[in-house]
Parts: structure tokens; C-alpha cells; sequence
């Protein structure tokens, strides 16, 4: 498990993510927004971080910020 620290409305949170490697799946976790989500390497890609973002917007975060945490965590598990 990989954690990552990045700042989101001027604070830092830890991002933690998992990669099976046998299922060939990731799980993220943002227990700050009380968000997680998992996908597998085919979902991964730069559509699915609009899907990762509007999921994100749900726990309150406002699109700028989900957005950009979105490609933050795509940009993590690509180079995992």
C-alpha cells in the first residue's frame, strides 16, 4: 500500500492506495472525504477520472478540487 500526502483546501490529507496485482485492481482511499473507491487497470484511464471527480463531488468537494484530486490519484496508480 502506497500513501500519498497532497493538500486539499490548504490542508494536507493522505490518499492511500492499493494495487492487487493478481486481480490486477486498485483500491483508493481518502478517509478525510470519507470517499474510497476500486477499479481495475482496464477502467483506468483519463475517462474514468471524470467518473473518479463526480464521485468525488459527491462527498461535498467542489468540482475544482475533485478534479484535480482526480488526476492527482490517476497519475499515482499509473505509476504504480
Amino acid at each position: 500500500m502506497k500513501i500519498r500526502k497532497t493538500l486539499l483546501h490548504e490542508k494536507e490529507i493522505k490518499v492511500y492506495i492499493y494495487e492487487n496485482k493478481k486481480e490486477e485492481t486498485f483500491v483508493v482511499a481518502v478517509p478525510a472525504q470519507q470517499w474510497s473507491i476500486s477499479f481495475t487497470y482496464e477502467e483506468s484511464g483519463e475517462s474514468f477520472v471524470t467518473e473518479m471527480s463526480t464521485s468525488l463531488m459527491k462527498t461535498g468537494l467542489e468540482e475544482e478540487p475533485a478534479v484535480g484530486l482526480a488526476h492527482r490519484i490517476y497519475q499515482w496508480t499509473c505509476e504504480m
